[in-house]
């Protein structure tokens, strides 16, 4: 379930209504008591919430902002998706994150390539490649996580889901230009779980994964999570294209934990995956220039980290994380194969202290981003990046908390940068007030969504780009009584030296840096009501951005509805089952380059979920989709003639799977 940093932590979502850019979500309350808070960034319930956890002997803390603080007691806005609707969600989509984070007001999963089914997260309409996406804190995807890295992580090991949205440079650097998404692992308990879930879907598609965790004496605890997943391609319209991409995908992640009696603590981890991904068309068809155009890829993941704190006598808190990670892939674009390496190697070490109603912490760190290209060297690049930070929380009474972050980084190739944020929080009785303004910077790199897609073989050499730049600010206002619950968020933001991709021929493009300010504002809107083991959600979200175009024209920023709009109902009856119902709406869209229309159109998607619980076992039954909504009904994804950036798509605006039907088990043993 998902709860704002002012709300009880025990609603449950089922189910959600996306219109436009309005969302409303349907939960319910649920009384596991050891049941994890999340923290939504509308910040409304935190008095409420304090108390719950005060009562529950709780306490929800935040990892993303490194200030240990409850959830409730910090000024940066947090969301957090806990471990009950990360479990709802996993019935619904078992093998990757896109349904956990989807969900969630302000953000939205974009699909950026049809073909292979990449997709990344906007943050309130800003591009996904400004979204940093980090595994307790550790950038073990990336520096930039490719479009499909997202599709490659199992929820099933994770803890919870921090989402900070807002210009987050001044904690994570140049990576977090537009938010940061921190995936935190699920501990293991005081006696040892397994747990199995299989689930088929109607469309061909099967996910098996497997959870084992247990207690190792003398302090350690570890934990192993693995998963095999497969979907065969699909041509829903029968043109010869496949609207679903196949795919077999396996993975693995052993997690060792150790606490020390004096507090110190540590988290060593391990992940491997392997993935064979193949769209396009399908055997003996062709595309309109009367040949076959097979679009394929296939990822090989390695990656560790470490975490690790303690406390040293008259200095404070001493932490250290550190990680790295290669990814190797083999694109197939037609009869252009692309063989590339991305790596990532990550330091930092901090010190932290709290004294009284003040907490500070100051670090360094060093970063650096690889890419390797064996087809088109002219595209490789090797980022350093060292920093320093600092972060100053101070109650200034016991209703205002005030805190600031400040980072410099020394970019090798876009010099020093400076970013900072500001944040306060006011809690008078029943209302939270949250404020916060903040400033980074990302440093440009040939993947744009574009270039994602299509690949290297049109783009132009890059010359002349800037580090782009954004200023965001955001006003959460919440209020809370009884079951009842209203938050509303204003929010804007501005970014300079935004990259576009222009046509310089029919078969050429290249990456410049546009002209003008793309803005960017818009609210959100939650109202979620609770009636003992049933609650309603609604949620709206509405979203202005502009850009300019080439010719100097202020134009709206395509692919980013204005409007929409969910409604989210549950009912759940502990050890016994639950039972949802959600309805989104997304309203319309500017698309651009798109043979067939100028504007979207809108659209609803109606889902219901079903679990029956028998002991240790459980089944489970997910509609999603119900209408059948299916953007190949309205026009076709195959153009009539390739793009010059060598796409033969068009830009995805609604589902393309159709109504899909999955189902299954899932096997729980052991644990408290």
């Amino acid at each position: 379930m998902m709860i704002d940093s002012n709300e009880p932590p025990r609603s449950a979502t089922l189910w959600r209504l996306m219109i436009g850019g309005a969302t409303l979500v349907i939960s319910f309350a649920h009384p596991a008591a050891n049941a994890q808070v999340a923290v939504p960034a509308q910040g409304g319930i935190a008095q409420a919430e304090a108390a719950l956890a005060e009562e529950e002997g709780e306490e929800i803390i935040v990892q993303a902002t490194r200030s240990g603080r409850r959830v409730q007691d910090e000024p940066i806005r947090v969301e957090v998706i806990d471990r009950e609707e990360i479990e709802e969600k996993i019935l619904m989509v078992p093998g990757n994150i896109s349904m956990v984070v989807a969900e969630t007001g302000g953000l939205r999963v974009q699909v950026t390539s049809p073909a292979i089914g990449a997709a990344n997260v906007r943050v309130r309409g800003l591009e996904g490649r400004y979204t940093q996406l980090l595994s307790d804190g550790l950038p073990l995807y990336g520096g930039q996580a490719a479009g499909i890295g997202l599709l490659q992580i199992p929820p099933t090991d994770l803890g919870q889901v921090e989402v900070i949205k807002g210009a987050a440079s001044a904690l994570y650097g140049p990576s977090a230009l537009g938010g940061v998404i921190n995936l935190v692992s699920r501990r293991p308990g005081d006696a040892p779980q397994v747990e199995f879930l299989l689930n088929a879907t109607t469309r061909n598609g099967q996910d098996a994964t497997a959870y084992a965790a247990a207690p190792l004496g003398s302090g350690f605890s570890g934990s192993i999570t693995g998963g095999a997943h497969h979907q065969r391609r699909q041509d829903l319209d029968h043109d010869g294209w496949a609207d679903m991409p196949g795919f077999e995908r396996f993975t693995v992640r052993p997690r060792l934990f150790w606490e020390g009696a004096d507090g110190a603590k540590a988290l060593f981890t391990f992940g491997a995956m392997r993935e064979e991904r193949d769209g396009g068309t399908l055997p003996d068809r062709v595309v309109p220039d009367g040949r076959p155009f097979q679009q394929d890829q296939d990822s090989t993941r390695l990656d560790a980290g470490l975490v690790a704190e303690v406390l040293v006598d008259g200095l404070g808190t001493v932490r250290v994380r550190a990680s790295g990670m290669t990814q190797d892939h083999r694109h197939r674009f037609g009869n252009v194969i692309e063989d590339d390496r991305h790596r990532t190697a990550f330091g930092e070490a901090s010190i932290g202290h709290r004294a009284g109603g003040t907490s500070w912490v100051a670090g360094v760190a060093f970063q650096v981003d690889e890419y390797r290209s064996e087809t088109f060297t002219a595209f490789d690049y090797s980022y350093t990046a060292p920093g320093v930070f600092g972060q100053v929380e101070h109650d200034l009474s016991p209703d205002v908390t005030v805190a600031g972050s400040a980072r410099a980084d020394f970019h090798s190739d876009y010099g020093t940068r400076l970013s900072s944020r500001v944040s306060l929080l006011y809690r008078p009785d029943r209302w939270t007030f949250r404020a916060s303004v903040g400033r980074g910077f990302f440093a440009p790199t040939p993947f744009v969504d574009e270039i994602e897609d299509a690949g290297l073989s049109r783009l132009e050499p890059l010359r002349g780009l800037k580090a782009e730049v954004a200023d965001t600010a955001a006003l959460d206002i919440g209020h809370a009584r009884g079951g009842t619950e209203v938050n509303a968020s204003l929010f804007t933001s501005r970014v300079d030296n935004a990259l576009r991709l222009d046509a310089t021929g029919p078969a050429s493009v290249r990456l410049v840096t546009a002209n003008g300010v793309t803005r960017t504002s818009g609210v959100e809107l939650l109202v979620r009501q609770r009636w003992d083991a049933f609650s309603i959600t609604g949620s709206y979200v509405h979203i202005d951005a502009t850009e300019l175009d080439p010719a100097g024209v202020r134009r709206r920023v395509e692919r980013t509805p204005r409007d929409t709009a969910g409604v989210v109902a549950v009912w759940e009856a502990e050890g016994k089952g639950r039972f949802g119902f959600e309805a989104y709406y997304t309203g319309r869209q500017r698309l651009e380059d798109n043979p067939y229309r100028s504007r979207s159109r809108p659209y609803v998607e109606l889902g219901v979920l079903g679990e029956i619980i028998f002991g240790r076992a459980s089944l489970f039954l997910n509609a999603e989709n119900i209408l059948g909504v299916r953007q190949t009904k309205y026009d076709p994804i195959l153009r009539p003639v390739r793009a010059p950036d060598g796409r033969w798509t068009v830009d995805v605006w609604a589902p393309t799977e159709g109504f899909v039907l999955n189902g299954g088990v899932r096997l729980r043993f052991g644990g408290t």
